[in-house]
C-alpha cells in the first residue's frame, strides 16, 4: 500500500545536508539509491539530484517506519521525515559529501513503487547502450547524466548573461518557416491548412537575423535549435543547439572579442579558465603546419623536409619536387609490422593527389642520410611512429595549373590536406599509445563547476585558435 504525500512539503534536498545542520528536522523526498538491511537498523541512502543521504531505520524507535523499509527497494520513490544527526566517528564516510552526518527517521512514507530495472542509476558505467536509451528515464538519473544537464544550464546561463552584458538582445525566430537554400536539406511539415504545401524547419535562423539587421537591432543572439536532415556522423545530427549571433557595423576585431569573452565565460562555468586572446593562425600557414583549417593542436604538427632530399632521390621516390614534402610523427607508437602498416593504409585519402612513404627501414636502407635528416627535422623520438607525405606526378593535375602569386595552390593545399587528414584518423587509432587526448581528459574531469574561484587552466587541454584569411574566390575583373 503507498502512502500519499499529503500536506508534507520537503524542507531540504539530500546533497545540501552538512555537519552544521545536526539537530534540525528534516523533511527529504527522493529515490532509494541502495538498501541495506542489519536486522533492527535499516539504512536507506536516499538520491535526488544534488546528491545522497543516508536515512537510518531503527525498529525500536520507528517501528511502522522499520516495517516499510524492509518492503522499500532500490528506485522507489520515499519521503524521509526525521532529525540530522552526526555519524560516530568509525561512521564517517569521506567519499561522500553528507558522509558526516545521517537522518535519524521518524517517519517514512512510500509514495511510489517501481518494477525492477534491467540496471541501476547507482552503476557507474553501463556498457550495453541500447538498453539505456530504452530505460532512458532510468538512465536519466545517474549522477553523470544530472551533471551534464546541470553543466549545459550553467554555460547557457553564462553565455546569455555575457553576451547580454555586451549589449546582445536574445530575440527568438520562428521555427516553421519557409525553406531556404543551404548546406543541407531540409525537414518538412505539410500544412493542414493548405493541403500540399509545406513549412520547412530552419537549418540557421539566417535569414531572420539579417531581416533583425537590417531593422535596427544592432545586436542580436540566440540558443537555437536548428535542425538539418542529413546523414549522421560523429560531430553531426539531426538536430543541434548552436549559439547564434549576429552585429550590424563590425569589424574582424570586434567578432573576435565577442566571442571570446562569452566563450571564456561558458568555459569558466564549467570551472575552465580560457586564457584570452585566442592565437591567430592564417590559413595557408596553418595547412603548412598542420594539414587542416580546424587544427588539432594537441598533437605534433606536421614538418616541411624538402631539404632532406636530393633532387635525385626525390625522382627515385617518384615524388613531385614541386609539391610539398612534409613529414608528422605519433609519438610512442613503436616500430609496426607490415600488417599493421597496411592496416593503416585505407585511412590515406589517394583522392588528393599525394602519396606517402611509412616504411622507415626500406627508405633507411636506400637513403639512410635523408632518414636521419628527416626523422630530425620532425622532432622524431626513436619510439615515434613518423610518416611522409609528398605530391603525387602522376596525378593528372600539375602544380603549376593551380598556382597563384601568394597563396597557397590547389595541389599544395591538397597535400597538405591529406597529410592533416592521415595525421588525424593515425593520433585517434593511437590515442592509448601517444596519450595527447589525455590531457583534456583530466581538465574535464578536473573541473568543477560548482567550483568558487578555483578553476582548471583550460589553454593545453582546448586551446582555441583563429584561423584568418580563408581564400576567396575573386570574379574576374573584380581585382
Amino acid at each position: 500500500m503507498l502512502d500519499f504525500q499529503g500536506n508534507l512539503e520537503r524542507t531540504h534536498h539530500c546533497g545540501e545536508l552538512r555537519a552544521a545542520n545536526a539537530g534540525q528536522q528534516v523533511v527529504l523526498m527522493g529515490w532509494v539509491n541502495r538498501r541495506r538491511d542489519h536486522g533492527n537498523l535499516i539504512f536507506l541512502d536516499l538520491r535526488d539530484r544534488t546528491g545522497i543521504a543516508q536515512i537510518v531505520l531503527d525498529k525500536e524507535l520507528v517501528p511502522d517506519g522499520h516495517a516499510k523499509g524492509e518492503q522499500v527497494r532500490p528506485e522507489y520513490v520515499v519521503a524521509a521525515v526525521g532529525k540530522v544527526r552526526l555519524r560516530s566517528a568509525d561512521a564517517i564516510n569521506p567519499k561522500m559529501p553528507t558522509g558526516e552526518i545521517e537522518i535519524e527517521a521518524t517517519e517514512l512514507r512510500v509514495l511510489n513503487d517501481t518494477r525492477l530495472a534491467p540496471f541501476s542509476p547507482s552503476e557507474e558505467a553501463i556498457q550495453n547502450e541500447e538498453v539505456r536509451l530504452k530505460y532512458r528515464y532510468v538512465d536519466l538519473r545517474r549522477p553523470e547524466m544530472q551533471r551534464n544537464f546541470r553543466l549545459r544550464h550553467d554555460i547557457t546561463l553564462a553565455i546569455r548573461y555575457n553576451l547580454s552584458q555586451q549589449g546582445f538582445l536574445e530575440i527568438e525566430t520562428p521555427i516553421l518557416t519557409k525553406s531556404t537554400p543551404e548546406g543541407a536539406r531540409d525537414f518538412l511539415v505539410p500544412s493542414r491548412v493548405h493541403p500540399g504545401e509545406f513549412f520547412a524547419l530552419p537549418q540557421s535562423p539566417q535569414i531572420f537575423k539579417q531581416i533583425l539587421m537590417i531593422s535596427g537591432f544592432d545586436k542580436y543572439f540566440q540558443i537555437a535549435r536548428c535542425f538539418r536532415d542529413e546523414d549522421l556522423r560523429a560531430d553531426r545530427q539531426l538536430e543541434f543547439t548552436q549559439v547564434d549571433l549576429e552585429m550590424s557595423f563590425p569589424k574582424q576585431e570586434t567578432v573576435f572579442a565577442v566571442v571570446e569573452q562569452f566563450l571564456a565565460a561558458g568555459f569558466a562555468a564549467a570551472g575552465v579558465t580560457l586564457p584570452t586572446p585566442f592565437p591567430r593562425v592564417s590559413y595557408d600557414e596553418s595547412m603548412r603546419q598542420y594539414g587542416s583549417d580546424k587544427p588539432d593542436l594537441r598533437l605534433p604538427g606536421i614538418t616541411d623536409v624538402r631539404p632532406a632530399f636530393t633532387d635525385a632521390a626525390l625522382a627515385t621516390l617518384q615524388i613531385d619536387p614541386a609539391l610539398p614534402v612534409v613529414a608528422f610523427r605519433i609519438p610512442n607508437v613503436g616500430e609496426l609490422s607490415r600488417k599493421e602498416r597496411e592496416d593503416n593504409h585505407p585511412l590515406f585519402d589517394l583522392s588528393k593527389g599525394a602519396k606517402f612513404i611509412d616504411d622507415f627501414k626500406r627508405l633507411a636502407k636506400g637513403f639512410p642520410e635523408a632518414a636521419v635528416k628527416v626523422r630530425e627535422l620532425a622532432g622524431a623520438a626513436e619510439a615515434d611512429f613518423v610518416i611522409i607525405v609528398a605530391g603525387d606526378p602522376a596525378h593528372h593535375i600539375k602544380a603549376s595549373d593551380t598556382k597563384f602569386a601568394g597563396r597557397l595552390s590547389e595541389r599544395e593545399i591538397n597535400v597538405y590536406s591529406a597529410a592533416g587528414n592521415f595525421r588525424t584518423e593515425l593520433a585517434k587509432k593511437y590515442a592509448d599509445k601517444h596519450g595527447a587526448f589525455a590531457v583534456t581528459e583530466k581538465v574535464v574531469l578536473d573541473a568543477n563547476a560548482q567550483s568558487a574561484g578555483a578553476a582548471v587552466d583550460g589553454a593545453a587541454a582546448f586551446h582555441p585558435i583563429w584561423i584568418t584569411d580563408f581564400p576567396i574566390r575573386v570574379r574576374p575583373g573584380n581585382g
